[in-house]
Formats: C-alpha cells, structure tokens, sequence
C-alpha cells in the first residue's frame, strides 16, 4: 500500500482502486455522496438544524466618508494621487458638475482648480444635488 506521506511511493498508474478492492478502471461509487453545503457547524447536537445560516446579529449601514463632525453637512476630504476636483465631485455627490462649488469652498487654499495635491486637505461643502432645498441628501 502506498505511504501518502511518502510522495515517491504515489502512483498514478491504475493497480486497484485503493483499499476497496474493486479492479482499476471500475466505475467511483458516489452513492454515499450528498450534496449542499453548509458554512456554519451545526452546534445544536440535534443534528436537525434548519439549515439555513443566522444573520440576526448582522448590521446594514454603510459610509463612504467618515463624519468629521463638522456643521452644516460640511466635511473634510485629503487628496489622494490621481483626485481633481471633478473626480471627488463625481465620488462624492454623484455629479462631476459640482466641482465649481468645491472649488469655490476652498478657494484660500486652491488658487487653480487643476492643480490640487495629494495630501492636501479640502472642504466639502454642502450641497443640494437633488435640487429639494435640502443638502443633506
């Protein structure tokens, strides 16, 4: 018998289906083979789980851009390699457009809007982007 730990004495070559004694090139018997999957171990010692995975401890939500905990809906974004104005405003606001008023919010800081610098810190302003009078979308 082939010594698994000892990849020299493996084989593919077709002697005997291992161990079961049944001739080489006789047909697999997959009738103990169950299909499914289960991700999470049955703990419940029954055995009858539901199958089904919990996901009652699961919390939606998401945030894109951390709250600086600045007033107004106003926030503060750093400039990474790559960002201009239209691409943050694009990030975002979902409209590259308002890359204007970004500019405008920032302007003691940028004098060309086509030149900002990664590691440069600006101010994202609040912005009404669905036209409701209200900018905190």
């Amino acid at each position: 018998m082939a010594n698994p730990k000892d990849p020299d004495s493996l084989s593919l070559a077709g002697s005997s289906t291992a161990g079961t004694g049944k001739p080489a090139g006789a047909k697999p018997d997959f009738s103990n083979v169950r299909g499914g999957s289960d991700t999470v171990p049955d703990t419940s010692g029954g055995g009858g789980g539901t199958g089904r995975p919990d996901f009652s401890n699961v919390q939606g939500g998401s945030d894109t851009v951390a709250d600086t905990g600045g007033g107004g809906g106003q926030q503060s974004y750093v400039v990474e390699k790559g960002d201009n104005l239209s691409s943050i405003s694009k990030r975002f606001y979902g409209k590259s457009k308002f890359w204007k008023q970004i500019f405008d919010a920032n302007r003691d800081t940028i004098e060309n809007p086509d030149l900002i610098y990664p590691g440069q810190t600006i101010v994202l302003p609040a912005i009404d982007t669905d036209g409701d009078g209200d900018s905190g979308d």
